[in-house]
């Protein structure tokens, strides 16, 4: 079969549309939709203006506020666990997710860093939240035995994330941005917890569901969506599911040409993509479409680097930078920080990206993103701190 070519705009334009960045979604937010839409949100506890989950799920639709993916979580529409990281899930993806369960649980035991486990630990740290009922890392007292470093955790909080990762604990809501845990069966629905959907169902599903939502990736990309299969096994799917999906050439920024594999209805979606708006949007740094940079790079030839764990004297922009996209290009880079103390939403500094020219309306554009971001974030002035 003939390869389709998808040239770079339309792939850019392809991609932006199949992560809700085609143009901003008016109205009351359907937060559950954004979620299952993306597949899941990843979570991060770097509050700088917001918190990653939040802030993407505003990218998406600027009535968004913070309480309402909160509220998912006590509805028990969403459900904690790792995909590249920690991230919440759409509930009913439970019976699709025990793979992931049992590949992390084997991760934790494998580990060096985690370092084993005493069995009757795990077994306290159940017996007491079964009997006390959800508990933070906050209500055990175990500590480091030996040299104090960076990362090393005391013996109850690896316990917590064994049993979290394993699925047999679950994040039942947070205080503040602590995870409260409780037994998976008083968090999860029976029906879903107890599904028995056989391992390569569970597999077919993960791939068809990372390529739905991706529209276009190489394998490898598909395996890094969710994370939840090794790199053998989505070789195989590819190779078993060949009439599902459909092979592509995407053009890169650069010119060159990449193969891949393709949604099934990948014309019907070049016909109908809509070109994106020619508003400006501030994106998180964690943001699932910028999240692979290589890909980032790739289709948009956008070179982009988190720097937040970089030494400052090593950094090349700053601890917390914002992409900037207008239309189907980034444009520029930003450095900001909610006040909250001071009521302001400081902006330290913004970068152009090479070629991209002054302009009075763009400016204007960025001055009402952040005038938007400024309300989503509950301060009440933008305030620059260079001359700009």
């Amino acid at each position: 079969m003939t390869a389709l070519k998808i040239p770079n705009r339309a792939a850019r334009h392809l991609w932006l549309a199949a992560h809700g960045l085609h143009a901003p979604t008016p109205g009351k937010p359907d937060t559950a939709a954004m979620v299952r839409e993306l597949g899941f949100v990843q979570l991060d506890s770097i509050q700088v203006v917001s918190r990653a989950h939040h802030h993407i799920l505003w990218s998406r639709n600027r009535n968004y506020r913070e309480p309402m993916l909160n509220r998912m979580m006590a509805r028990r529409e969403v459900f904690e666990h790792f995909t590249h990281d920690a991230s919440v899930l759409p509930m009913d993806f439970l019976p699709m997710w025990q793979r992931q369960f049992r590949r992390k649980r084997e991760m934790v035991n494998r580990s060096a860093w985690y370092g084993g486990f005493d069995p009757a630990l795990l077994d306290e740290v159940k017996r007491r939240i079964a009997d006390e009922g959800p508990l933070s890392t906050r209500a055990f007292d175990t500590k480091v035995e030996g040299k104090r470093e960076m990362w090393v955790r005391p013996p109850h909080k690896k316990a917590l994330d064994c049993l979290w990762y394993a699925g047999e604990l679950a994040t039942c809501h947070r205080d503040g941005f602590t995870k409260v845990y409780d037994l998976a069966e008083r968090v999860f629905p029976e029906d879903l917890r107890r599904a028995d959907v056989p391992d390569r169902d569970q597999l077919d599903w993960l791939c068809r569901a990372a390529l739905d939502r991706l529209g276009f990736a190489t394998t490898g990309e598909v395996r890094k969506f969710w994370e939840a299969a090794e790199v053998a096994e989505v070789a195989d799917w590819a190779e078993r599911d060949a009439g599902w999906w459909v092979p592509v050439e995407v053009e890169s920024a650069d010119g060159t040409w990449t193969k891949a594999l393709a949604a099934p209805d990948i014309e019907a979606r070049l016909e109908t993509v809509p070109p994106p708006g020619g508003g400006l949007r501030i994106l998180n740094p964690f943001d699932p479409a910028i999240r692979d940079r290589v890909r980032l790079k790739r289709l948009f030839g956008f070179d982009y680097t988190v720097e937040m764990f970089v030494p400052a004297a090593k950094r090349q922009w700053g601890y917390y930078v914002f992409p900037l996209l207008e239309g189907d290009r980034f444009v520029g880079r930003l450095e900001a920080k909610a006040d909250r103390a001071r009521d302001v939403l400081e902006v330290t500094r913004l970068w152009q990206e090479p070629g991209v020219r002054d302009s009075a309306a763009r400016m204007a554009r960025l001055e009402a993103e952040l005038a938007r971001m400024a309300r989503f974030a509950g301060v009440a002035e933008v305030r620059w701190l260079w001359d700009r």
